[in-house]
């Protein structure tokens, strides 16, 4: 039997960011509804990008119409003038009037009744989700098994450990997520030159180094949506991969290397070569494993991710990397103030200077 009440349900939030309560509150609009608009409304000062949080949105709830706009009206509960603004910029992005409004809290029934549509307050107290954005963005780490797959996807911070060969990057890597209580992401490129045609002795073609890169980040991206924690180690990346391939193909790879522009971790730790080169069977780089570890130095030096280079014993390594893994994590996983979290002042002075922008 069917629970469909209404013929268009709207939910309006930032989802700043996406959480289960939200999930909630969308599938609940979507067994009630025909059909239902998730309009994302967020403000210029908010530091996790509109488009990400729409696009989060439209992976977790394929179902749903998901609409996007940058809004810095000053968010005044009390003013008669705040709400007609707020009324009229999500009335204008329906494609047909809503005769529904979902919402947790309160300020569903006004927005309702000025809609002209009955107001559905799902989980009232928030009993069955007891979670909201502000808690989230105090304390991530905390609940963090609270934020959708997607939304984990895009806030994790990934530590990459990297390094020439025989430097030990793989067992940092499990060590340092060891110690963090988190996963780590293995290195695809290994596992790759085990099966390639040929074996290490044929050549290699720019193409098998294309299909690492492909598989490595599916792999980062699998993980990321699974990981325990706002940290995700990864043992090698693209702009590894990249260095690679100037190794084996003896070229620079300047189609991985964009890539590698578009894909930066929160932090690159690299693994000395101070320690002894093993011969595990896979290994052909002794001879010029320093050479090589001075192109990883050179190329990180190069680029804008905050790296350092650790010795020692395994433990001394993830002592020495730990600080900085912290203060990368801390980063990425920050949020800027909510418009709402912001004196009034300030929000009004905020749509001030939007609107000096915006007529220049």
């Amino acid at each position: 039997m069917s629970d469909t009440r209404f013929r268009h349900g709207v939910v309006v939030g930032k989802f700043y960011p996406l959480h289960a309560g939200h999930a909630h509150l969308i599938r609940s609009a979507a067994r009630q509804c025909e059909r239902v608009t998730v309009e994302v409304i967020a403000a210029s000062v908010e530091s996790i990008p509109l488009a990400e949080r729409a696009a989060w949105i439209r992976e977790e709830h394929p179902t749903v119409r998901v609409v996007d706009h940058l809004d810095d009206t000053p968010v005044d509960f009390a003013s008669d003038t705040a709400w007609q603004a707020h009324t009229a910029t999500i009335a204008g992005l329906l494609d047909s009037p809503a005769d529904a409004v979902f919402t947790s809290d309160a300020y569903g029934e006004e927005l309702a009744r000025r809609l002209g549509a009955t107001w559905v307050q799902v989980d009232p107290g928030r009993i069955h989700n007891p979670i909201s954005g502000t808690a989230i963005r105090a304390d991530i780490a905390a609940h963090w098994h609270e934020l959708a797959p997607a939304a984990r996807a895009s806030l994790a911070a990934r530590i990459v450990v990297l390094g020439a060969e025989s430097t030990g990057s793989t067992t940092l890597a499990a060590a340092l997520a060891e110690e963090l209580g988190t996963t780590w992401v293995p290195e695809y490129g290994r596992e790759y030159s085990e099966i390639r045609d040929g074996g290490l002795d044929a050549p290699w073609r720019s193409d098998e180094f294309d299909l690492v890169v492909d598989r490595q980040m599916a792999m980062e991206d699998a993980a990321l949506r699974r990981v325990p924690t706002p940290v995700l180690v990864c043992d090698t990346d693209v702009l590894a991969t990249a260095l690679w391939h100037e190794r084996y193909v003896g070229r620079p790879a300047r189609g991985i290397r964009r890539r590698a522009d578009g894909h930066r971790p929160a932090l690159y730790v690299l693994t000395g070569d101070e320690i002894p080169f093993v011969q595990d069977g896979m290994r052909d780089g002794e001879h010029i494993r320093h050479a090589m570890q001075r192109r990883f130095r050179e190329v990180l030096a190069e680029q804008p991710v905050p790296w350092l280079e650790v010795r020692g014993s395994v433990a001394e390594r993830v002592a020495a990397a730990l600080p900085a893994v912290r203060d990368a994590t801390a980063r990425a996983t920050s949020f800027a103030a909510p418009l709402e979290g912001r004196p009034l002042a300030e929000q009004e002075a905020l749509r001030g200077r939007t609107a000096g922008d915006a007529s220049r």
